[in-house]
């Protein structure tokens, strides 16, 4: 179901480097989980450097499927990409949705589960639904053991009680999306901990997670367990020095604050 910008309510949003095995299926389980629903939506996949046929074949799909979009992050290193959490930056700033959905480009993650999330957060009064994988967790062992540390680790150094922050599937409101400072690196771990320090409400729910078929996995112990270590104490460095924004201004002949026009986030109203 299409419709135009100002409409529109859904932006599922995935970020991809060399998956061009996954893409067609990826926008197919999209299309066939969200049509069905009254939910009008958008699918932006954000081409993070692919040096495989990713490009090409995005371009054929979007003739396919109007629905999709397709944005292509520049000044990315050779044969690299810039990394998730700038490709979800670029691509949450390019949705029009009134809710954003992230989620990973491997098929990985289920878009059969979105519309009882989508749900969830309006039933549940929430800003953030966080997928939770850990009932049904398909990964290697290698892939566990860094969540574990990871998960650890947040617990011990940001009191972050996110069971499955790791897991990209998740729905917002796009004032939470555009309000994650994703443009530094590896702050796509942190945000449902970043969003609940915002003054966010997130709820978490089980979400389906399935085993990589196609396509290989860019994680490791390498670029995994110790950068996220390493962004943890980064984290709780941004945390403790963030600063409330929010100001209002007054008229000259009147001692009654007027609102700026950036409206402040719920942290700052509260402050």
């Amino acid at each position: 179901m299409t419709s135009s910008n100002k409409s529109i309510n859904l932006s599922i949003v995935a970020a991809a480097h060399n998956e061009e095995e996954n893409l067609t299926a990826l926008v197919e389980e999209i299309v066939a989980a969200i049509s069905p629903t009254d939910d009008s939506f958008e699918i932006i996949i954000v081409d993070d450097g692919s040096t495989d046929g990713s490009g090409k074949l995005l371009e054929k799909l979007m003739i396919q499927y109007p629905q999709l979009r397709s944005i292509k992050m520049l000044n990315t290193p050779p044969g690299k990409g810039n990394g998730q959490s700038a490709a979800f930056y670029a691509g949450f700033r390019a949705a029009n949705g009134k809710l954003v959905i992230p989620l990973d480009a491997d098929l990985q993650n289920d878009p059969a589960d979105i519309p009882a999330m989508v749900e969830l957060l309006h039933s549940s009064n929430a800003d953030l639904i966080q997928g939770d994988r850990s009932a049904d967790r398909q990964d290697t062992f290698v892939k566990r053991v860094t969540s574990i540390i990871g998960r650890m680790s947040r617990k011990v150094l940001l009191k972050d009680s996110i069971r499955d922050t790791g897991c990209s599937l998740r729905v917002m409101k796009r004032e939470v999306a555009l309000a994650l400072p994703l443009e530094f690196k590896g702050m796509h771990r942190f945000i449902p901990g970043t969003a609940r320090q915002l003054g966010y409400t997130v709820v978490e729910t089980p979400v389906r997670h399935r085993p990589r078929i196609a396509g290989t996995t860019k994680y490791g112990i390498a670029n995994r367990a110790i950068p996220g270590l390493i962004d943890c104490f980064a984290t709780r460095w941004m945390h403790n020095r963030r600063r409330p924004t929010a100001a209002s201004e007054l008229e000259a002949a009147s001692s009654n604050p007027i609102k700026h026009r950036q409206e402040p986030t719920k942290q700052e109203a509260t402050t």
